[in-house]
């Protein structure tokens, strides 16, 4: 569940839409996509274990869920979910663009931060939200399922080092079995980014498999 300790609680709107409770994918959620990436990843709800969860099946694809939030973290912010895989990726390797992917991966994006961004990124940013039309986030933490990444380490995403990915399970040693997970949103940014985390502005599920050419299934229980 997302805890809190000496933090705000969230508001109703910016609950996290359980999927155990979801009649459709468009209650509290919707598509996350990416420029240039026609084919997209296919979520259904499913139910596994007794319980309604969603699905994703990844081939050769990228796209994810994304609930939109506002939230200032405080001094601790926990996040918890379940989570199953089919396989982990031959050529998975979180160091590599080529193997950046993953079976399973929750995203935690965080507000842009105008303040202490370069001139030359706050122009790229701009250029971009025209172009496309939205507000991108600033900083994000990435819980990723690896394939060669010890678990625990925390590495630069390989398109960017706004992005730092966190191998909480690796391999695959508890592949087809549903596996508990519980972070810490503000220690973990604190340890990426060497400082205090701003509001969270969106939490994501997404299975990607568009740079290895893969296949893989995962199943996501609630984020709580």
């Amino acid at each position: 569940m997302l805890g809190l300790a000496a933090s705000p609680v969230w508001a109703e709107t910016d609950r996290l839409t359980r999927f155990s409770t979801m009649t459709s994918l468009e209650d509290g959620w919707e598509p996350l996509t990416f420029p240039n990436i026609e084919t997209h990843t296919r979520y259904t709800l499913d139910t596994d274990d007794g319980q309604q969860v969603v699905r994703a099946d990844a081939d050769d694809s990228a796209s994810g869920l994304i609930a939109r939030v506002e939230l200032v973290p405080g001094d601790s912010l926990t996040l918890s979910w379940r989570w199953k895989v089919s396989n982990i990726y031959e050529a998975g390797n979180a160091r590599e663009k080529s193997g950046d992917d993953y079976p399973a991966r929750i995203y935690v994006a965080f507000e842009f931060q105008p303040d202490k961004a370069g001139f030359f990124e706050r122009a790229r940013r701009k250029t971009v939200e025209v172009l496309f039309g939205e507000t991108l986030p600033g900083n994000a933490l990435n819980y990723i399922w690896a394939n060669q990444l010890p678990e625990q380490s925390m590495v630069a995403n390989a398109y960017t080092d706004k992005t730092m990915m966190i191998a909480v399970n690796s391999g695959p040693s508890q592949v087809g079995e549903w596996v508990t997970v519980t972070r810490d949103l503000v220690a973990d940014y604190r340890q990426a980014f060497g400082e205090e985390p701003p509001a969270i502005v969106g939490v994501a599920i997404m299975t990607d498999a568009d740079n290895t050419g893969e296949q893989a299934t995962a199943w996501y229980g609630d984020l709580t």
